[in-house]
């Protein structure tokens, strides 16, 4: 099932029973950045305040290195990799922070499942909630390069049967907007990360 067809059949969520996501803490305002910021958009902010939702933020990184800490990419894979030990999480020092990250991916998967969670929205290219795009290998290299992939914590979710799309997939994000509220208009314009110029270009779609 693709995520706009998981989307289309998502129930039609209540005040009593608000639909359950979770989210990366740094795209709702949590100064939880590997720098200390945080990198809040108008459409996780817009659905924090909607009755009808109930978002649960949850920044992995923070969780096992704290804020803030170095920057950390993914070297010899994605996210399932990792999972599956043939990959590790490296930070611009050289730090081994591949236990650390599956350690977090494992919390994320644990409080996914408490909350029986119906969706997850999180913060692409990172080495923890990246969905659709990664680094691969040090993104401060001289030219970086980029991958089609998960991270560790988003791999894991997945994995375990749980839909993540990122904060880019804006016709996603339309189609779930049009589930909270039957007064949203879709605008048809929009493209999930996939259909953006620069993917296409990168990566010789």
């Amino acid at each position: 099932m693709t995520d706009k067809d998981y989307l289309n059949n998502l129930r039609t969520p209540t005040e009593e029973n608000p639909l359950r996501i979770l989210t990366s803490a740094c795209l709702t305002g949590t100064m939880c950045g590997w720098e200390g910021g945080h990198y809040s958009t108008k459409i996780l902010l817009n659905l924090s305040k909607q009755k009808n939702v109930r978002l649960i933020p949850f920044c992995p990184e923070d969780y096992s290195y704290g804020t803030p800490r170095e920057i950390s990419d993914i070297h010899g894979g994605d996210g399932f990799d990792v999972l599956n030990g043939n990959a590790k999480v490296i930070t611009e020092s050289a730090k081994d922070w591949t236990d650390g990250m599956i350690n977090a991916s494992l919390k994320m998967l644990d409080i996914a499942k408490k909350e029986k969670v119906e969706l997850a929205i999180l913060m692409d290219i990172s080495a923890a909630c990246g969905s659709q795009v990664i680094y691969d290998g040090n993104r401060k290299a001289e030219k970086p390069i980029y991958q089609i992939g998960m991270g560790v914590c988003a791999a894991q979710l997945h994995k375990n049967s749980f839909k993540v799309i990122s904060q880019r997939d804006f016709e996603s994000l339309e189609i779930l907007s049009s589930k909270i509220s039957d007064k949203h208009t879709i605008d048809k314009s929009k493209k999930d990360h996939d259909k953006h110029e620069w993917y296409i270009r990168y990566f010789k779609q």
